[in-house]
């Protein structure tokens, strides 16, 4: 993919990363230390399909040492606008077959249509609304993050549309009046400082995880690393973290994440990728979950009864 190190929506599938055009790396700052032992500063953004990738990575990670981990979600303003024109992307059409390529990469259910059919000319106001989100629940803003990815990369839906972003926060409990209030309000200030931040620890593509323990000692992971590299990085940091045992139950797993991928459910229960899917489908036959299919893979979610 030629030059695609000037475009934020070309992502390198070598390095695992959304990369920001343009952009000069500045120092690393220190990051203040609370609650827990390690805390992690993500950069990451709606839109970014290498974050997507990294899901199941971090949805491990929060089950086996989310007691240790005080995961701090940050916006990076991955897509500002279309007012660039570099290494092959000018208009989002040309996006399509790139989220099509990255979806086989990680395994993880993308329909890169959404460029034909119903193109995003931002992803300025999806990061606001998580912002705004955040100013609510931090908790539920991470669910609201996860629907909105799931109604841009599976359902095919513009998320810069304040229809859709009312509905994915009514989904996951938000009060959708005051998430429109400061959406308008707050929010764009909070999303203002992430960029700064951003600009200021030298965040050049997405997703950017910093690692700092209660010495202040750092470690930075760039791009989508397999399971083992986030793993080790928090044990180098917190050497006495204990790994807590995932309950590999399907009922558990779907009450600890209510839609999961064949790719999540494989690295959650340790089952065999093409054995995941099984599971998955037979469970759906049973009417225990619902299947929601994608041209390139689909994701499944707990039928309450």
């Amino acid at each position: 993919m030629e030059n695609q190190s000037n475009n934020p929506l070309l992502c390198d599938l070598e390095t695992g990363q959304c990369l920001i055009p343009d952009t000069v790396a500045g120092n690393e700052t220190g990051i203040a230390v609370t609650k827990k032992a390690v805390k992690v500063v993500y950069y990451t953004d709606p839109i970014c399909s290498s974050c997507w990738g990294i899901e199941p990575q971090l949805r491990k990670l929060k089950l086996e040492y989310g007691q240790d981990l005080d995961i701090e979600y940050r916006m990076g303003g991955l897509l500002p606008d279309w007012s660039y024109n570099s290494g092959g992307i000018s208009k989002p059409s040309d996006v399509a077959s790139h989220w099509d390529e990255v979806s086989l990469h990680y395994d993880m259910p993308i329909d890169g249509d959404v460029w034909l059919e119903n193109p995003l000319a931002s992803s300025y106001p999806p990061s606001i609304a998580v912002k705004a989100a955040q100013l609510q629940s931090p908790e539920k803003a991470v669910r609201f993050l996860r629907r909105i990815r799931e109604l841009v990369f599976l359902e095919k839906k513009n998320i810069t549309n304040w229809t859709y972003l009312a509905e994915a926060a009514q989904a996951v409990g938000l009060d959708v009046d005051q998430l429109k209030q400061d959406y308008e309000g707050d929010a764009k200030a909070r999303f203002a400082d992430d960029l700064e931040l951003g600009r200021q620890l030298g965040v050049r593509g997405f997703p950017t995880m910093f690692f700092v323990n209660e010495l202040g000692q750092q470690e930075t992971v760039y791009g989508v690393k397999p399971y083992s590299v986030y793993e080790n990085v928090v044990l180098k940091l917190n050497p006495s973290a204990r790994k807590k045992p995932i309950d590999t139950n399907w009922q558990s797993l779907f009450s600890a994440y209510s839609s999961l991928t064949a790719r999540e459910f494989a690295e959650l229960s340790g089952l065999p990728r093409p054995d995941s899917e099984s599971r998955l489908r037979q469970l759906t036959r049973q009417g225990q979950l619902t299947q929601f299919d994608t041209k390139n893979g689909s994701v499944w979610t707990y039928n309450a009864h």
